[in-house]
């Protein structure tokens, strides 16, 4: 039943309610909206409330309604099976009604209408909403500031969600929004810069800062919508064009925007400071205007570097910014974020491809340049432009303010370690490059070393020569040496590939850095951090001479009381056991101590990523060292622990998960051990049903996995996991391979009693899996069946009846000479004639059943002769795609043919005898009992022993062909008698020779 305009006072008081702190209020309000949700009207009745003039103080209610509507909108506007959605005429009331509401006073419930435009507009525009654009550009002209305002927001967050769409048609529709647009913004804009530059120098001129505070509100939108004009034009110039770097095309806006906005930020700076203490909105405005246009440069340069290299452009944009970055006036120095932005736009160019200069001579053909030619000579002018803004002197000097500047530790920095230096660590460390200073100025140096090694190597090994001589090893205090050593041993640890050359890592280490270790005062963390830093870093470097006091070093420096220094070691350790030079014999006597140290280590952290670090060195010791069960018991409480303490933190148990897999494979047949521990985690990760599903299913599969095929028995608790498989595959094919890998292990190490547990839910399982996966998965389940069936000829077969029919059906229907299909029809055909060698009445059955011819006729087989007869051809064809196993299974099937009452089979008669020949004469990979024993005597129980044990007893390598076939010969002759003969008459006398050496007759 549709809402009206008499419920809107109920649905306002269940929106109140919606909020209320009381439990008992606030659930069945949630319960009545969900349910009104799909009911029509139902937005309308949210619109009116989020439009109602009497209704301006209670944002709160209005915001609610709000966010109901957008949920309505992502649900019910595009029209779903269960649902007839929202109608074509309250979808036009709705459009209507929030276009005569674009002067809204409330800035949040403003951005929620601006939002609530551009889900409409993702779906709608252009095709059902034409007008949107082109009416929100009507009002601009004659709007006042704050309707300009609030349709400048509309079209930026309209763009930004039109922007994302990727079709081909979406993008054209983008590309003629921005011919229509782009203009009219870049006026507004340019006109709305003078504005805002001369409010500014008015205000900073005028002593009296309270005076004209209207003035200085509409000033403040006016900025506002600057910056949503600037946003506007970014999407517009970004999205509005097809990359350059594709359609080799000059992107004129590029040349004319780029020089402005760098204008606008050298217009903008001198009035960081002046604005700082007077007007801190305004300075607040300032400080987001300069590092916007700095950002969009970013972008535009990304998006249209060959418009973007064009001299005009880029050598005033990246002079701007290595002089801010190399000389900054010293108000500048603090403005970190825009400095950030700097150095990013000197990265992005220093790194970009199409700047690179191309080695290769000119291609020519016949209609002209080529495109990559065209790609050549723009590249390599300009190379030429950037060679001639950076010479070597101004390389050198960018390094060396690197270095000497922007690496050193500044005093709050060294506060801010002492107060919490594991906050420390990962600011430092783990952030995004782009989010600090200093992670950002190594970022830029590295690109800058990358491209100039041989200049600036030297250099900074002089760098690092002057700051160990300035301050010798047995220096404590915290000197401007002390911190300049700091700084250039972070500056060789980037680009030890580099200075390795230049560089001898044994004479370093062993005539400061192990001395430096030696000195335990406590201001020596810093320098010990960055040991830790370059031990790890110059992994690859080091020689086996010098791993075992590295080894020493790094465990030490794990112990360490900084918690900073000591996760940086935790960190380095990980790449030296990781390396694939790791000498587990000189480390397996350290093993006791560091996995005390991490233990210890993981109690005390408190952040989320220390843990995500210690718990992944434990991973990589389990994974690379052999000598794990002495210390079992400690890792069993560890792991216990680290469970029960990271409940809601996905990312961490998902660690853990990797951790108890590497522990089990480490544990082999002694697992069980752990399993107190390990099974009630594990059921937690596997139940599809439990709050962390999504995140930790594949990780705990694959522990699963693990953990069966490492088990030495059954025990009850993993048997009664299985139906869980079920539930996981019904739900999605996602994580098909290990599933299969788990049902093989259930097979071999469960046996009868696993068959008798779960016999309906394996035949549900390969009923699901055999005709809804592709090609790619049937080669994966196959297998289990074949082994299944070996393993439980006469139960499995009747159990299995559906998907034996399935595979029936696949045997006989065409493969188009499609190589997957081919092999998936060949090993089909191979478990069939398995069935028919260990249960020849089943296989007799199953083909003379009503039901399988049916959906024969359904899938539009034609059978010609009786079913069986045509599997017959199968297996000849088939012969060649198959293994050699396989090969004999096919021999052993067609030599019980030749035991039917058919007179067809004296047709193939030939055919069959000639496929027995070649299999007995090609041999087979048979392994006899004495050849296993032998291979596998004193072997430990282990899945890969048990999987040769049933080969080893498999009846098709035991059974012998060459026999087979002449016992079943004899048959045939009986049961045809005279026509047997003629049959055999016809062979040719070579393959007839071929035949009687193949059954040793004489």
């Amino acid at each position: 039943m549709a809402l009206s305009v008499s419920d809107l006072s109920a649905i306002y008081s269940l929106l109140a309610n919606s909020m209320s702190q009381d439990e008992s209020i606030r659930k069945p309000a949630e319960l009545a909206l969900a349910q009104s949700e799909s009911r029509p009207g139902f937005c309308s009745c949210l619109m009116e409330v989020i439009t109602a003039k009497d209704l301006a103080s209670q944002v709160d209610i209005r915001l609610m309604a709000s966010v109901y509507f957008k949920n309505s909108i992502n649900r019910y506007w595009r029209k779903r099976r269960d649902s007839s959605g929202i109608s074509n005429e309250e979808k036009q009331h709705l459009k209507q009604k929030l276009l005569s509401h674009l002067r809204e006073e409330n800035y949040q419930i403003a951005q929620m209408l601006a939002v609530l435009i551009s889900k409409i507009a993702r779906f709608d525009y252009p095709r059902e909403w034409p007008e949107l654009v082109s009416f929100l550009a009507q009002q601009l002209p004659s709007a006042d500031v704050l309707t300009s305002h609030r349709i400048f927001m509309i079209l930026f967050r309209t763009l930004k969600e039109l922007s994302t769409k990727r079709l081909t048609a979406d993008q054209r529709n983008f590309a003629e929004i921005s011919s229509h647009l782009y203009k009219y913004c870049w006026h507004i804009w340019q006109s709305d810069l003078q504005t805002i530059s001369h409010g500014f120098s008015i205000i900073t001129q005028s002593y009296n800062s309270n005076g004209k505070e209207q003035h200085h509100d509409d000033l403040y939108l006016t900025c506002e919508r600057w910056l949503f004009c600037l946003k506007i034009i970014c999407q517009l110039v970004i999205s509005g064009f097809q990359s350059d770097a594709k359609c080799i095309q000059e992107i004129r806006p590029v040349k004319e925007v780029s020089p402005v906005l760098l204008n606008a930020a050298q217009s903008f700076l001198p009035y960081y400071t002046s604005l700082q203490n007077r007007h801190p909105k305004f300075w607040e405005f300032i400080k987001r205007a300069c590092t916007k246009l700095m950002k969009v440069l970013v972008a535009i340069q990304q998006r249209h570097p060959y418009s973007f290299g064009d001299i005009c452009v880029l050598q005033p944009v990246l002079n701007f910014c290595l002089n801010k970055i190399t000389d900054p006036e010293p108000d500048i120095l603090s403005f970190e974020q825009f400095l950030i932005k700097c150095m990013v736009m000197a990265k992005s160019v220093f790194e970009c491809k199409e700047y690179k200069p191309s080695v290769t001579g000119r291609v020519m053909d016949e209609n002209g340049v080529t495109l990559e030619q065209m790609k050549k000579n723009i590249s390599n002018a300009v190379a030429g432009v950037l060679t001639r803004l950076l010479p070597n002197e101004r390389i050198v000097l960018l390094c060396n303010v690197l270095i000497r500047r922007y690496f050193v530790l500044t005093t709050s920095d060294l506060e801010e370690w002492y107060e919490n230096p594991e906050v420390f660590h990962h600011e430092q460390d783990m952030v995004q490059w782009t989010e600090k200073l200093r992670p950002c100025a190594e970022a830029l140096y590295i690109v800058s070393f990358e491209n100039h090694s041989q200049l600036l190597a030297p250099i900074v090994v002089s760098i690092l020569q002057e700051a160990m001589n300035g301050c010798p090893t047995s220096t404590s205090e915290i000197t401007p040496g002390l911190l300049l050593k700091d700084a250039a041993y972070g500056a060789a640890a980037y680009v030890y590939y580099e200075l390795s050359n230049y560089l001898s890592f044994r004479d370093w280490f062993n005539g400061a850095l192990s001395l430096e270790l030696s000195n335990d005062h406590p201001n020596m963390r810093i320098i010990h951090r960055k040991v830790a830093l370059i031990l790890g870093q110059w992994v690859s470097e080091i020689k086996d001479d010098t791993k075992r006091a590295v080894y020493c070093a790094l465990i030490r420096l794990l112990q360490d009381k900084d918690l900073s220094v000591r996760l940086a070691a935790c960190r380095s350790l990980c790449l030296h056991v990781e390396d694939a030079n790791f000498s587990e014999k000189d480390f397996s006597d350290l093993l006791p101590v560091c996995w005390g140290s991490c233990f210890k280590l993981v109690k005390e952290v408190q952040e989320f990523d220390s843990k995500v670090q210690v718990l992944n060195l434990i991973s990589v010791l389990l994974g690379h060292v052999n000598e794990v069960i002495p210390y079992a018991s400690n890792l069993m409480h560890f792991f216990q622990m680290v469970w029960e303490e990271s409940s809601g933190e996905s990312l961490l148990r998902i660690q853990l998960l990797i951790a108890l897999r590497n522990f089990v494979i480490a544990l082999g047949y002694q697992s069980p051990s752990c399993y107190s521990m390990l099974l009630p985690i594990l059921q937690k990760g596997i139940d599809i049903n439990g709050p962390d599903e999504l995140n930790l299913l594949e990780d705990s599969m694959l522990l699963w996995e693990a953990t069966l095929s490492h088990a030495p028995a059954m025990v009850p608790q993993l048997l009664a996991y299985f139906p869980c498989l079920l539930e996981i595959l019904e739900r999605n094919f996602d994580h098909l391979q290990v599933a299969v890998d788990i049902i093989e292990d259930y097979i071999i190490l469960g046996g009868r009693e696993f068959l008798s547990m779960h016999a309906s839910s394996v035949a549900k399982l390969l009923d699901l899996i055999v005709g809804n996966v592709n090609d790619r998965g049937l080669l994966s389940i196959l297998p289990i069946i074949d082994i299944l069936i070996l393993c439980f000829p006469m139960e499995v077969p009747p159990l299995i009846s559906s998907t034996l029919q399935k595979l029936v059906v696949i045997c006989l229907s065409g493969d188009d000479g499609d190589p997957s299909k081919t092999a998936v029809k060949a090993s089909s055909a191979a478990i069939i004639a398995r069935i028919l060698v260990m249960n020849t009445n089943y296989l007799a059955q199953l083909t003379s059943e009503p039901s399988l011819s049916s959906v024969l006729q359904q899938t539009g087989v034609a059978i010609e002769d009786n079913i069986l007869l045509s599997l017959v051809g199968v297996w000849l064809d088939k012969v060649d795609n198959v293994s050699l196993p396989q090969k004999k299974a096919f021999g052993l099937a067609l030599s019980i043919i030749l035991t039917l009452r058919l007179p067809q089979v004296l047709d193939k008669l030939d055919q069959i005898l000639s496929v027995c020949t070649s299999v007995i004469l090609g041999g087979t990979d048979d392994l006899t009992e004495e050849e296993s024993r032998s291979h596998d005597e004193d072997l430990l129980p282990s899945k890969e022993l048990r999987r040769r044990q049933i080969k080893v007893s498999d009846p098709i390598n035991r059974l012998s062909l060459e026999n087979s076939v002449r016992d079943n010969l004899q048959t045939c002759a009986a049961l045809h008698g005279e026509s047997f003969n003629s049959a055999i008459a016809k062979i040719h006398p070579a393959a007839f020779a071929q035949l009687k050496q193949a059954l040793k007759m004489p």
